[in-house]
């Protein structure tokens, strides 16, 4: 156990401490009694800006025994093995962590896109080079091997086995199929006034039943239960609607492919776009899913990632979610909360750590091929290496992709070699 001397325990303060240690599976105890830290045998950290003889020493910045999210000026500079942040002047790793961690910076931001959304361009992590990087699990083992450096502590770390997440965002359903007479007949004037002759063919052949529609590989989706591998699924059920364009929820055969689909994985909520601004739709969107699936939900990905602090989280807090899979970025891959290892959602509003667990993904098919413009093997060898980060560092392989973009359908063309390589990075029996 490993004993850590404090002026004062607070709320930020447990939460980063939990995250250094208890995640690790290392034992910790807090005091304030200078005897008690100062007779006790055992590893000792002083976490304060007291002084004890020879004892391992980390001076705090101000934000964990603080209530402030803004007026600090952040810097970076050297720790141990590692930089991390300094707040005002003051290295910290620890508040790092927290800062990191609890996506302060996001709670105002300076920048935002159309979409209202805090960009990974804009993260500090990005600024200083770190965002591919699980940096805050690379900050917690240069605390422990600190004390080992300078406390003899040698107490091991719990190794983790990576698990790999594959997640899927069905935002629309299908290309052509079960869109209704009059969104069909728009879509067929639309391609004819603008010479798309193609899709117009397409649009025909797969109503005919001639062509398979090339949004449906949910066939492929499932096979993925035939190598051991678990998936979610996060389904749009918004009112249509200029950025949610799903077939209508009343659809019969919509509700079958949801029902076909509940059989394999859990399937979430993915919220609409104007659920952000309403907590009323965001409410009746997730009684449609459950009355289709038959499932209760109790889990979320935002549409377009649109994640505002607080208020998204504590929307969801509201509506009974109690998992996200909203954590990671549009533009860029990488590790938005600095781990890839779920953690509990501390409300810097109310300096409490909350029940939502949050679950990080480390990159979006989108964001590889549309975003950064990668090639296939630009694609691969990155997200080799963000794999190689967490098998490393620890914590889930999470990703996430779209119906539409598996089955090798116009700019999508050969990228079902990425999914598969996501897929097989860690199977050593029974790869696709």
């Amino acid at each position: 156990m490993i004993l850590i001397y404090v002026n004062r325990v607070t709320s930020r303060l447990e939460y980063a401490l939990d995250f250094v240690f208890k995640t690790r599976g290392i034992a910790y105890k807090t005091t304030s009694h200078k005897g008690s830290f100062t007779k006790f045998e055992g590893t000792k950290l002083n976490y304060s800006d007291q002084e004890f003889e020879n004892t391992a020493c980390v001076f705090p910045a101000s934000i964990l025994f603080s209530d402030e999210i803004s007026g600090f000026e952040l810097t970076k500079a050297k720790f141990h093995n590692f930089e991390c942040l300094s707040f005002n002047d003051q290295t910290d790793p620890f508040a790092s962590i927290f800062y990191v961690l609890t996506r302060m910076e996001e709670y105002n931001p300076i920048s935002k896109d159309e979409f209202g959304r805090f960009l990974g361009e804009s993260s500090i992590q990005y600024q200083f080079g770190w965002l591919e990087q699980a940096i805050c699990d690379r900050w917690s083992i240069d605390i422990i091997d600190f004390l080992k450096v300078t406390a003899n502590y040698h107490l091991s770390i719990l190794k983790e086995e990576v698990n790999i997440l594959p997640t899927f965002d069905i935002d629309n359903a299908y290309a052509y199929k079960y869109k209704g007479l009059a969104r069909s007949s728009i879509s067929n004037l639309k391609d004819f006034f603008l010479g798309r002759s193609k899709r117009l063919i397409e649009r025909q052949r797969v109503q005919a039943g001639i062509m398979k529609d090339p949004f449906d590989t949910y066939d492929k989706i499932i096979s993925l239960k035939e190598h051991n591998i678990d998936f979610k699924m996060f389904w749009l059920l918004g009112d249509f609607a200029k950025y949610d364009r799903n077939i209508s929820h009343r659809s019969s055969k919509h509700k079958k492919l949801i029902q076909r689909l509940s059989k394999h994985a859990e399937i979430g909520i993915h919220p609409s776009v104007k659920s952000n601004s309403y907590d009323f739709f965001l409410h009746n969107e997730i009684e449609r899913l459950e009355r289709i699936s038959g499932q209760n939900v109790s889990s979320s990905r935002q549409h377009f990632l649109i994640l505002k602090f607080p208020i998204t989280y504590q929307t969801l807090l509201n509506q009974e979610i109690t998992d996200d899979y909203t954590m990671g970025y549009s533009d860029l891959v990488g590790f938005r909360a600095g781990t890839a290892r779920p953690f509990q959602w501390f409300d810097l509003i109310k300096n409490e750590t909350t029940k939502l667990t949050i679950h990080p993904f480390v990159y979006m098919d989108i964001t590889l091929n549309e975003h950064m413009k990668l090639s296939i093997d630009q694609a691969i060898e990155k997200i080799t290496a963000l794999y190689n980060e967490i098998k490393q560092y620890g914590g889930s392989f999470s990703f996430i992709w779209h119906n539409e973009t598996i089955g090798n359908y116009d700019i999508w063309k050969g990228w079902s070699e990425v999914f598969d390589k996501s897929i097989s990075l860690n199977l050593s029996e029974n790869p696709l």
